[in-house]
């Protein structure tokens, strides 16, 4: 019997606004790249050693340490590099509540995001020369998947949700993602129905989950309030005896088993 392949941990935003209904922001993954390729999702990715740093500590808003610490840096560094959105405060009116920055930071800090996504700049120093504070506290804990053991390449991703800075406009990075659109969570689904979209298991049930929702206010209340329950997948069979993913009816998504043939292949062997 084969091991399975280790988890990585991962951070996933849903930005969120109001246009006039709600909207949330999904890009393109490249077709080249390996892991959802060509698929509409949430900007995210792997969390690397730099989101563990100690010095976070003096650089961020919200108490929290360890894996949720580097996690809620992750996503809000993904943010950055994919989407050109930054979640930070002046360090001189950090707080929790406080205001975030606005288009003038976010466009001073544009030209650096594919330094920071190629590691040839600190994300770290970066905020420390504008400072910036993150603002972690900003983010509401929504989801916590973790791949299952089959796969080849496997993540521990939480997600999260942000209410998008006034006036930051989001754009693609043209290197993992090729296109940045707003869209409601219905819409996207929608989409994905009509065969006009291609949107990958867990992206499909979070995006059910927020669009039981009507406006960004409702739904960082709602979520805020409630359990966060991991979903792993597990393989088995449906009522009629189908090759299936099974996750736990507790978790409150839209639908509890999803049929094999459904699940891209997402992830390439190398």
């Amino acid at each position: 019997m084969t091991d399975s392949a280790p988890t990585r941990l991962s951070a996933t935003i849903l930005l969120l606004r109001d246009e006039p209904d709600l909207q949330v922001l999904m890009v393109n993954r490249h077709y080249e790249i390996d892991f959802a390729s060509g698929a509409l999702v949430f900007p995210g990715g792997k969390a690397n050693e730099e989101d563990s740093h100690a010095e976070w500590a003096d650089w961020t808003d919200g108490d929290f340490h360890g894996e949720e610490l580097a996690a809620r840096i992750s996503a809000i560094r993904e943010a950055y590099e994919e989407a050109g959105i930054i979640l930070a405060r002046a360090k001189s009116a950090r707080g929790a509540n406080a205001a975030l920055v606005g288009a003038d930071i976010a466009e001073a800090l544009n030209p650096m995001r594919g330094a920071v996504d190629r590691r040839e700049q600190s994300f770290l120093e970066l905020m420390k020369q504008h400072d910036l504070v993150l603002a972690l506290d900003a983010l509401v804990h929504f989801g916590h998947w973790i791949t299952p053991t089959m796969m080849p390449k496997r993540f521990d991703t939480h997600f999260y949700l942000a209410a998008t800075p006034p006036g930051q406009v989001a754009e693609q990075d043209g290197r993992e993602t090729t296109e940045a659109v707003w869209l409601g969570p219905q819409q996207a689904l929608d989409m994905e129905a009509a065969g006009s979209a291609t949107i990958i298991f867990p992206t499909r049930m979070n995006l059910g989950k927020l669009a039981e929702t009507v406006s960004t206010q409702a739904a960082l209340e709602r979520f805020a309030s409630e359990k966060v329950v991991t979903v792993l997948p597990v393989v088995g069979k449906d009522d009629k005896g189908e090759p299936c993913l099974h996750i736990p009816k507790e978790a409150g998504y839209i639908q509890h088993i999803e049929p094999l043939q459904r699940v891209a292949n997402v992830a390439k062997s190398k």
